[in-house]
């Protein structure tokens, strides 16, 4: 992969598909996406912190396909983006992995239930997934946020 070596600290365009950490974006979409589905599709059986996954699912989301826009369209020139851009994959990072650790505890939880029916194992499948898929994301936003925070350094 190649870095930006122009004048410019961070890229715009289709120059996001080549460099580091930007390369990320994509796969970010990708399972911050199915994080999203995943939670959406299970059921809520008692009182558990779905809701702080969903935010966070779908905040990183979000945020992600603006970050995402404002790099394609080139409005990231300036003194203060390569700060934010690590500011804001630091934190999503941290909100991935607080979302993940409550997933799995939910999951755990789950399992530890008696209740065995078909309906039961394919929502306990689910959330064995979105867990997965979560510190996958999780791990994702920490690299970015680490790469951005170096790039941010050089700058």
């Amino acid at each position: 992969m190649a870095s930006t070596t122009s004048l410019d600290v961070l890229p715009t365009g289709c120059r996001i598909f080549t460099s580091i950490p930007d390369v990320f974006f994509l796969p970010e979409f990708v399972f911050g996406g199915l994080v999203w589905i995943l939670v959406a599709s299970t059921r809520v059986f008692f009182p558990n912190p779905l809701g702080w996954v969903m935010f966070v699912s779908v905040f990183c989301f979000i945020g992600t396909t603006l970050w995402f826009f404002i790099f394609i369209c080139g409005a990231n020139q300036g003194g203060f983006w390569p700060a934010l851009d690590a500011g804001f994959h630091f934190v999503a990072s941290v909100f991935y992995l607080s979302a993940a650790v409550d997933l799995a505890y939910i999951t755990i939880l789950l399992g530890n239930s008696s209740t065995i029916s078909s309906e039961f194992l394919k929502i306990y499948r689910l959330d064995i997934a979105a867990v997965v898929m979560s510190y996958v994301a999780t791990l994702l936003y920490f690299l970015h946020a680490i790469f951005s925070a170096i790039r941010w350094k050089k700058s």
